[in-house]
C-alpha cells in the first residue's frame, strides 16, 4: 500500500461508532493483538501543559538509552506528528505498512458497523507502531478526558503524570471542575504511582481520593522548589528541587509555566528511577534542553516585527499567554491575530486577553467547529476594544505586520504579532509567514 492509498483507506471512512466507552475500541485491540500492553506506558492528563510535559518525558528518555515512542494530540502542521519515536516522526512509509497490518481488522469492523472513530483509530495505529518498533517507553498523551478515553485502553501503565487541570470541554468531561477532575483521575492504575503538579485543591483532593482507592502514591511537585534563574524568548535557566536532588537545568520553551512542566518531567524521571530504571543526571539535563514543542508562544519570525504562534484555546492557557505577554514582551507593541472555535470558552479567552493588544485582527479558524471571524470580532467590542474581521489568513498577517511596521515607525519601539485561539490555523500562519519571508528575499 502506497502513502497516499494508506491515509486515503485510513481517514476515508464516514460511518464511525461512537460509544462514549472502550468496549468497542477494546474489541478492535483485540484483532490486532492488543499491541497496547506490548510496551511500557507513561500516561499523561490534564487540560493544559500535556504536550510539554510529555515533550520532556520523552527526550529525557531518549537521552537516557530507552527507545521511546510519543503519541500526542492534535496536531500542528501535520497529520503524522502525533506519532514519533525517539524524536522522529513517523515517515508516510510507515505510516503504510502500520495502516496494511490494519486493513483487515478496519475492514471487519466497518462491515459490522462498529468501526472505532478517527481518533481512536489513531491511537490504535500508534500503539500498534509502537510495539511493532519494539519501544522500551511509549509517552501517551490523552486526548481530552482521561477514565474513557481511547488512550486509556492499555493495562502497561507504569507512571501516570498530571498536568494541570482545568475547565474545558464541558460537553464531554462534564460541567464542575471536580466532574472534570474525576474523569481524568480514571487514567489512575491500581498500584502505579502518579506524578502531579500542585494545582487547585479541588482537583488535588480528587486525585488524592482517587490514588488512595487505587492504592497509588503521589509524587507532588511543589512549585516553591523551583526557582527561575532566567526567562527569555529563546531560553530559560530554573533550579528545581526534586524528591531526589537539587540540579540546575535549562530548556528552550519560553514562559514561566514551561519551568513547571520540566520540573513535572525531573519528578516523573526520578519516580522510574526509583522503580530501578537506569536514567543519569545528565540524560534528564539533556532531555530537557533538547525538548520543542510547537505552537507553544514559539517564535516563527525574529525580525521586526517578531511573529508567534500559540494554542491559547481556553482561559487558563490564555492567562499562561497573558503572563507571557507580560513578561517577555512588555516593552513591544502586541498586535493579535485570533481564531476560535465556537464551542470553546472563546469569550472568557477575550476577556484574559484583549486589553494587551494594540490591534487585534480575526481570523475563522479551519475545520467545521470555527467561529466566524465578524462573531469573534463582535466579541471582542464588547469588550471595549476594537477588532478587524480578515477576509482570509494570509490578508490578517499582511494587515497585522503593516500595522505593526507603522507603529515601530512612529514610535521607536519593537512590535510583536501574536497568532492563538486555536490550534487548527497555526499552520496557515506559519505557510503565510515562509511566503511572505520568500516574497521578501525575491
Amino acid at each position: 500500500m502506497k502513502e497516499a492509498e494508506a491515509e486515503r483507506f485510513f481517514y476515508g471512512f464516514e460511518n464511525h461508532f461512537f460509544d462514549m466507552g472502550l468496549d468497542n475500541l477494546r474489541k478492535f485491540m483485540q484483532t490486532l493483538g492488543n499491541p497496547q500492553d506490548k510496551v511500557k506506558v507513561i500516561h499523561v492528563a490534564g487540560t493544559n501543559g500535556k504536550g510539554s510535559v510529555s515533550s520532556f518525558i520523552a527526550e529525557i528518555l531518549t537521552e537516557a538509552g530507552f527507545k521511546t515512542g510519543r503519541y500526542h494530540s492534535p496536531a500542528v502542521f501535520e497529520k503524522r506528528e502525533i506519532i514519533a519515536v525517539d524524536g522522529k516522526l513517523i515517515s508516510g512509509e510507515e505510516f503504510a505498512i502500520q495502516v496494511e497490518l490494519m486493513k483487515s481488522a478496519v475492514e471487519i469492523a466497518d462491515k459490522e458497523g462498529r468501526l472505532p472513530t478517527i481518533f481512536e483509530l489513531e491511537t490504535a495505529l500508534a500503539y500498534q507502531y509502537f510495539a511493532y518498533s519494539q519501544c522500551d517507553f511509549a509517552v501517551i498523551e490523552c486526548g481530552m478526558g482521561g477514565l474513557t478515553d481511547a488512550t486509556n485502553i492499555t493495562n502497561s501503565v507504569v507512571l501516570s503524570v498530571f498536568t494541570s487541570i482545568s475547565m474545558d470541554h464541558m460537553a464531554w468531561l462534564g460541567n464542575t471542575l471536580k466532574e472534570i477532575a474525576e474523569c481524568k483521575a480514571g487514567i489512575i492504575r491500581k498500584n502505579i504511582p502518579a506524578v502531579i503538579i500542585e494545582q487547585n485543591s479541588q482537583v488535588m483532593k480528587v486525585i488524592e481520593e482517587r490514588a488512595r482507592c487505587q492504592n497509588s502514591r503521589i509524587i507532588t511537585v511543589k512549585k516553591d522548589n523551583i526557582k527561575v534563574l532566567e526567562s527569555t524568548l529563546k531560553k530559560q535557566r530554573f533550579v528545581y528541587h526534586s524528591t531526589l536532588a537539587r540540579q540546575e537545568y535549562e530548556i528552550q520553551m519560553s514562559g514561566r509555566f514551561q519551568t513547571e512542566n520540566g520540573a513535572e518531567a525531573i519528578e516523573a524521571a526520578c519516580e522510574l528511577i526509583r522503580q530501578g530504571y537506569i536514567i543519569e543526571k545528565n540524560a534528564v539535563k539533556q532531555g530537557l534542553l533538547k525538548a520543542v514543542l510547537p505552537g507553544r508562544f514559539q517564535v516563527i519570525e525574529n525580525e521586526n516585527p517578531l511573529v508567534l504562534i500559540d494554542g491559547a484555546h481556553n482561559p487558563e492557557a490564555a492567562l499562561r499567554l497573558r503572563e507571557n505577554i507580560t513578561l517577555l514582551l512588555r516593552e513591544y507593541h502586541i498586535i493579535f491575530i485570533m481564531g476560535v472555535f465556537a464551542d470553546k470558552d472563546y469569550e472568557k479567552v477575550v476577556e484574559i486577553t484583549c486589553n494587551l493588544a494594540d490591534n487585534i485582527y480575526t481570523v475563522k479558524a479551519d475545520g467545521k467547529r470555527a467561529l466566524d471571524a465578524n462573531i469573534l470580532a463582535q466579541c471582542i467590542r464588547s469588550y471595549g476594544k476594537e477588532a478587524y474581521p480578515a477576509e482570509s489568513i494570509p490578508k490578517a498577517l499582511e494587515l497585522a505586520v503593516s500595522k505593526a511596521e507603522k507603529l515601530t515607525a512612529e514610535t521607536g519601539r519593537k512590535s510583536a504579532v501574536i497568532c492563538f485561539g486555536s490550534f487548527s490555523f497555526l499552520k496557515y500562519i506559519k505557510a503565510a509567514v515562509e511566503d511572505r519571508r520568500k516574497n521578501n528575499e525575491n
